[in-house]
């Protein structure tokens, strides 16, 4: 099958906003009375704001309600805009940006596929918005990885068949939601994390559109 989209998680995969997502849930944790460490940050990536929340919570043995909850989310993501504002092109992630313009030499359509609400934002500061031919993002969806639907909905605005989409996706719960999609899955990071993919790189510094389409040929 010809492979025609290649769809991209955010947070992780292009650029490392995890770090101010952390420093944000973390300062919201110390308002609150939550010690909240980088080890209890693994556990949100890939998840909804309000899920995450809710795991801030959970590890605080605190309970809101949910109109407490709003106004503590809505607080959090003021401060993460905050961090994000001050993003740019220096901290796109190592082989990104020659792997987005060899899939746009080669014809291959480019989508973002992320929970972030704040997407357009960070990919405004980090001048990639040009690259991408659709970004699907928390705004446009309201069902949360593993929910495929921000992967079904970018193939579909762009006409393209699961089977002719690849996901790159740094987070368990997104390699779940590419995998109910149909789609091939490349997990960036861990092999020991991501060993569900279909194939699993470090990053992108040592890998081609040339490796991809033999990882295709491989599936």
């Amino acid at each position: 099958m010809e492979l025609r989209l290649a769809i991209f998680d955010l947070d992780g995969v292009i650029v490392d906003t995890a770090k101010y997502h952390y420093l944000a849930w973390k300062r919201l944790g110390e308002k609150i009375g939550i010690e909240f460490t980088e080890q209890d940050n693994e556990r949100l990536k890939g998840v909804s704001r309000m899920r995450s929340l809710d795991i801030l919570l959970e590890i605080g043995k605190q309970t809101r309600t949910d109109e407490e909850k709003e106004q503590l989310a809505a607080e959090k993501n003021a401060w993460y805009v905050e961090y994000i504002t001050q993003m740019d092109s220096s901290e796109i992630l190592p082989g990104v940006l020659p792997f987005l313009e060899e899939l746009r030499t080669q014809g291959i359509k480019i989508a973002l596929g992320s929970a972030s609400k704040n997407a357009k934002t960070i990919l405004e500061r980090v001048s990639l918005s040009d690259y991408f031919d659709v970004i699907v993002d928390g705004n446009l969806v309201t069902k949360a990885k593993p929910d495929p639907e921000v992967f079904t909905l970018s193939a579909s605005l762009l006409g393209i068949e699961a089977e002719q989409t690849v996901v790159f996706e740094d987070a368990q719960a997104g390699i779940e939601a590419a995998l109910r999609a149909k789609m091939l899955t490349i997990g960036v990071g861990e092999q020991d994390t991501l060993h569900e993919a279909h194939y699993v790189i470090p990053g992108f510094e040592e890998f081609s559109v040339a490796d991809l389409k033999k990882v295709l040929a491989l599936r």
